[in-house]
C-alpha cells in the first residue's frame, strides 16, 4: 500500500494587523457625518408627502336642535345605526367645536347625515 501526504505549498508569514485608530476629534467628525448623510436621506425621502391642491369633499351634515332633557349621549345614540356611540360623540364634538358634552336647551349642532 502507498500512502499520500499533503504539505502545505506555501506558509503564510504573519503580517501584522492595520488597525485604524481615530482621536476623539475624528469620532466627532465621523459622528456628524454619518448623523448629517441620516438626516439628508431622511429629507429626501420625507419630500415626497402626500398633498393635493383641492380641499377635501365635506363630510354630509343636517342641523339638530337641542331641546331640554336632551343629551349628547343620547343624540349621538340616535344617529349611530352600527352601535358606535363613541365615535359618533366625538364626530359631533369634532364638527361643532364642542369642549365638553354639556348642551344648552335651544342649542343647535351639526350631526353627520345618517344613511341606511
Amino acid at each position: 500500500m502507498s500512502t499520500l501526504s499533503l504539505a502545505p505549498a506555501f506558509t503564510p508569514t504573519a503580517r501584522p494587523s492595520s488597525t485604524v485608530r481615530l482621536t476623539r476629534r475624528g469620532r466627532l467628525v465621523v459622528f456628524v457625518t454619518s448623523l448629517f448623510l441620516v438626516l439628508g436621506v431622511a429629507m429626501m425621502l420625507a419630500g415626497g408627502a402626500v398633498g393635493t391642491d383641492s380641499a377635501g369633499q365635506a363630510a354630509p351634515t343636517e342641523v339638530v336642535q337641542v331641546t331640554p332633557g336632551d343629551t349628547l349621549w343620547g343624540i349621538a345614540s340616535d344617529l349611530a345605526t352600527d352601535g358606535d356611540v363613541r365615535g359618533m360623540m366625538s364626530q359631533i364634538e369634532r364638527l361643532n367645536a364642542l369642549e365638553s358634552a354639556s348642551l344648552d336647551a335651544g342649542q343647535k349642532l351639526r350631526v353627520p347625515v345618517v344613511t341606511d
